[in-house]
């Protein structure tokens, strides 16, 4: 990648894809229909976006939509791992075709770009939020109801770029019980609000492990915060999720679809939904 970083400034003439420097815009894949935009985010890492991201996929493609992940978390990306997608992509004159899970759900990640799954990606920001774009701007999505985007934690250059370059219907938020990370989320949740991005819900995971013997739900890391949360930065709607051995078991097996997930999401997706349906009468 060092051709990328070395940049001489002369895009016209430059044939290095997804170079954050660009100055030319993209061409816009003349195949795309993307009617919604939802984020998948969290202040800090290991609290389950990705987790959460193939569920809300796994629900909406379940219901009739037509879905796709973008896999935003370009230096830890975990979604084709999760949905048990192996092989390279594939290109034509319109674009770059994205994987297809086995339920018919769109996947786009620089994963399925490396030689090796375990290869890392060291690319600097600008880089980063290039190839972002390019995934979003130059994929073969076709028709699409949710593009889902599967965001790394923090508020740096990805969430940035995201919320200023992409159409967002709104963002989904996601935390684990513990009042830090409760912090951790308001910091999201204020800079999504100063820039007019909506925050559609909070995903509180890991809330609690249930005993598969006396059926006893054991507050592992406290007391859930969801409830407080919610109430403080005005989120319109919340979800638990417990830690479930066999939801990890399926992950590593690649078959996150197979997931009994119930009605645990139905809050969330209500509200994405519910965004949707205002969007769409606006515009009518």
């Amino acid at each position: 990648m060092a051709e990328q970083l070395d940049c001489g400034g002369a895009c016209s003439g430059c044939n290095v894809e997804g170079c954050g420097s660009r100055t030319e815009p993209p061409k816009p894949t003349a195949r795309a229909n993307i009617k919604h935009i939802i984020g998948v985010v969290s202040g800090k890492g290991g609290v389950g976006k990705s987790l959460v991201t193939s569920l809300l996929a796994k629900k909406l493609n379940e219901k009739g939509y037509h879905v796709g992940i973008l896999d935003a978390d370009v230096t830890g990306p975990s979604i084709p791992k999760t949905f048990g997608i192996k092989g390279h992509l594939t290109a034509d004159e319109d674009g770059i075709n994205p994987a297809v899970t086995e339920s018919g759900i769109k996947v786009m990640s620089v994963n399925l770009m490396l030689p090796q799954d375990d290869m890392p990606v060291a690319w600097r920001g600008p880089v980063i939020t290039g190839v972002l774009r390019q995934f979003h701007d130059e994929t073969n999505w076709e028709d699409i109801d949710y593009l889902l985007i599967d965001m790394p934690p923090g508020t740096a250059d990805v969430f940035l770029t995201v919320m200023q370059s992409f159409d967002l219907d709104g963002i989904v938020t996601v935390s684990a019980p513990q009042e830090l990370v409760a912090m951790i989320v308001g910091k999201a949740v204020n800079l999504a609000h100063s820039m007019d991005v909506p925050v559609l819900g909070l995903v509180e995971n890991m809330a609690y492990f249930k005993c598969d013997e006396c059926g006893k739900e054991h507050w592992i890391f406290g007391e859930p915060q969801g409830k407080s949360v919610t109430k403080r930065y005005q989120i319109p709607s919340f979800a638990t999720l417990p830690i479930d051995p066999e939801f990890a078991r399926l992950c590593d097996e690649g078959k996150v679809e197979q997931y009994a997930i119930g009605d645990a999401l139905d809050p969330i997706i209500g509200q994405i939904e519910a965004v949707a349906a205002r969007k769409e009468a606006a515009t009518a």
